[in-house]
């Protein structure tokens, strides 16, 4: 069995074609760098390279793997959540494509899809904890099965790598932001600046980053923001970062496991989850309290149609639904 998938729901453009055994006979991503000079992503000219660079690289993927179009068994794409822009771009494309070729189309969830992209190469233990850290998306969901997710906790405002293109921001640097953050901190000092942390006493899985984001730009207006600054600040920031996922993950593992942490695993998805400091965070929970942290290849971290092709395998491949209309603010149960 052959699967087309689509994924095109903030600023990657992304498709693959993976056979029924996982095999990955070609995956194309092309992340658009029109935002750049806005310092964050532009909903309609996110839609336009979309639409201007989705034909062209289904062409390149269908000859990259030696198939033919009418070779595809089930074709899927990212319905929600995200841009509506984009999501009605690369659905529809895929439902014309399924259309035309008298296949099944299947709408996927995009936070699912991260969800199950450390399936791919880890064997999970259930229970089981994800945490999930995107531009747009902070949340931890609690897996009895890959068919029982729950929402326990997430971000009441920005996401964290939202924080991190918005402070990036302030500090001048280029967006997107994280990846900057975590050059720039890595010749910093993590203790120059006391940053709040908020609902760090909270007894809720939920997090918030927009206060923490406030007070960096507050520093900022009192401060001349020459290389030196940028690098403390930096280096502070992604600490700070990193204190609160540590915090509230501890807290959740004592609570949910009792201690009795043998065999069990956290995965950590979504594109946050490339950042070196923060998995050093996430090692030193793994030693303290014995359970296995685990990710997903690195070509599956960011938004991509890999994870969205497998997430049809692994779970949906029944779930033909031409008729689905794609849903900016799609959720996990729906």
């Amino acid at each position: 069995m052959l699967v087309f998938s689509t994924e095109t729901s903030c600023d990657e453009t992304s498709v693959c074609i993976m056979k029924e055994d996982k095999t990955i006979l070609s995956h194309i991503v092309n992340s658009q760098t029109v935002h750049n000079k806005h310092g964050g992503v532009v909903p309609e000219l996110a839609s336009r390279a979309h639409l201007e660079i989705l034909q062209q690289i289904t062409k390149e993927a269908l000859k990259e793997s030696g198939i033919k179009l009418n070779d595809i068994k089930l074709f899927s794409a990212t319905c929600g959540p995200g841009l509506i822009g984009g999501l009605l771009i690369g659905s529809t494309f895929t439902k014309s494509l399924s259309i035309g070729n008298s296949k099944p189309f299947i709408p996927i969830n995009h936070l699912e899809a991260h969800i199950l992209s450390s399936f791919f190469n880890n064997e999970i233990k259930f229970p089981h904890l994800c945490l999930l850290i995107t531009g747009g998306h902070t949340q931890i969901y609690f897996l009895k099965n890959n068919n029982d997710i729950t929402l326990i906790g997430e971000t009441i405002d920005d996401a964290i790598g939202e924080a991190f293109d918005k402070v990036a921001k302030i500090l001048g640097l280029s967006y997107p932001g994280g990846p900057e953050i975590e050059k720039k901190a890595i010749q910093g000092n993590e203790n120059s600046f006391k940053l709040p942390k908020p609902l760090i006493n909270d007894d809720s899985s939920n997090f918030s980053f927009s206060g923490l984001k406030t007070s960096v730009n507050l520093i900022a207006k009192k401060n001349i923001i020459d290389h030196n600054f940028i690098k403390d600040m930096s280096a502070s920031f992604q600490k700070c970062v990193g204190d609160i996922l540590t915090l509230k993950l501890n807290r959740l593992i004592a609570e949910l496991y009792k201690n009795n942490n043998e065999g069990l695993s956290v995965s950590v998805v979504g594109g946050v989850a490339n950042n070196d400091y923060l998995k050093k965070c996430f090692k030193n929970i793994e030693e303290e309290k014995n359970i296995k942290f685990i990710y997903p290849p690195k070509y599956m971290m960011n938004d991509n149609a890999a994870m969205i092709a497998w997430a049809t395998i692994l779970k949906h491949r029944n779930n033909h639904d031409l008729n689905f209309k794609p849903n900016p603010r799609l959720t996990v149960k729906e």
